[in-house]
């Protein structure tokens, strides 16, 4: 009996690689966390990465839906971009090729009025 060497996956062979957040937007994406945790607005977060999507998922409470879904998409980068924000009822908040931009429509939500 002899023993072979096991096949290496290779990604052009038909199987996908998963998509996943790379260190610099993990970055953008914990600093604005941080700043939301500490404003009291969020209080979880998910990472979910799938071989067409990686998700960030928020929560107010650990037990609730995700209030927000920062999605990456990378099939979509040619066309509207691949990053997106999806609200708590499916709707897309915003979407386009620049993820600080992206999630500028969630920095707004710390910006409230002193009475």
């Amino acid at each position: 009996m002899t023993a072979q060497p096991p096949t290496p996956m290779n990604p052009r062979t038909g199987a996908k690689a998963q998509v996943a957040f790379d260190r610099k937007e993990l970055g953008i994406i914990l600093g604005l966390y941080g700043r939301m945790v500490a404003a009291g607005e969020w209080r979880d977060y998910a990472m979910s990465f799938l071989s067409d999507v990686a998700i960030f998922s928020v929560f107010r409470r650990a037990a609730e839906h995700p209030i927000y879904r920062i999605e990456k998409r990378p099939d979509l980068r040619l066309r509207q971009g691949q990053y997106s924000v999806v609200g708590a009822d499916g709707r897309i908040l915003r979407r386009g090729h620049d993820l600080s931009t992206v999630l500028r429509v969630l920095e707004r939500k710390l910006i409230r009025p002193i009475d």
